[in-house]
């Protein structure tokens, strides 16, 4: 009974001897197992059309006397307004700014022999929804020289500028996007290098940039996000 017992108890210590290394080089495997991973990236683009529009409406007069520019530059504003509500653009979708007056006499380093002693820049701004109308509208706006108002284009300070606002309603499907893209690189490199992909270790989203999609179309925008995620990798 005493060396059935011994060789019980040493049977019992030798499995637990096994048990104990297989648990040991399970843990060291996995800790192994966590230093091997892929870095990926996922990138998603997508065209949109602009939502929205900023049409500055400039006009300029020079002249001697404030009171008479003032006075034209009361008539141009009724005449730019009549135009655009007569032609589709809201009461609302319009604004009109404070007249930028520069004034020659004032400056220290100017001519003295000035034609014209002010010149003032006037802006009727358009902001709307409507992209097509306006757009039409500006191809249009040369209807205005017929009532001797003359229309500044081209002016680098006061640019048509087109928007996208919606980004929230198109963000998940372009994450989910990006993501799926991360995850088939992941997949192609775990297999290239006969591993298994394991879970996620970390994922980074990146910015969205909203951009033109060219010089010639500023209504037509390109979003774009890349998002990074590091897999681990399995045998």
């Amino acid at each position: 009974m005493k060396a059935n017992t011994i060789i019980i108890s040493s049977a019992i210590i030798g499995l637990a001897i096994v048990g104990l290394g297989l648990a040991l080089k399970a843990g060291i495997d996995r800790f192994t197992d966590r230093d091997r991973v892929v870095t990926v990236r996922g990138l998603c683009e997508k065209e949109v059309p602009a939502n929205k529009v900023t049409w500055p409406i400039v006009t300029k007069e020079a002249g001697n006397d404030l009171f008479t520019i003032y006075s034209k530059i009361k008539a141009n504003n009724a005449a730019i307004v009549d135009f655009l509500k007569s032609n589709g653009i809201d009461e609302a979708e319009i604004s009109i700014n404070a007249p930028q007056v520069f004034d020659m006499a004032a400056e220290r380093y100017g001519s003295q022999d000035v034609v014209y002693r002010y010149k003032v820049t006037n802006v009727v701004v358009v902001t709307s929804e409507k992209i097509e109308l306006v757009q039409k509208l500006i191809g249009k706006q040369t209807d205005l020289m017929k009532q001797g108002i003359a229309v500044i284009d081209g002016d680098y300070n006061f640019q048509t500028i087109y928007e996208y606002t919606n980004l929230n309603s198109v963000k998940p499907e372009m994450i989910a996007e990006a993501t799926a893209n991360a995850r088939e690189a992941a997949d192609k490199f775990a297999s290239d290098s006969h591993s298994k992909l394991g879970k996620i270790q970390t994922a980074t989203q990146g910015q969205f940039s909203i951009n033109d999609r060219d010089q010639f179309t500023p209504n037509i925008k390109t979003i774009r996000v890349v998002t990074y995620i590091t897999y681990y990798l399995q045998d």
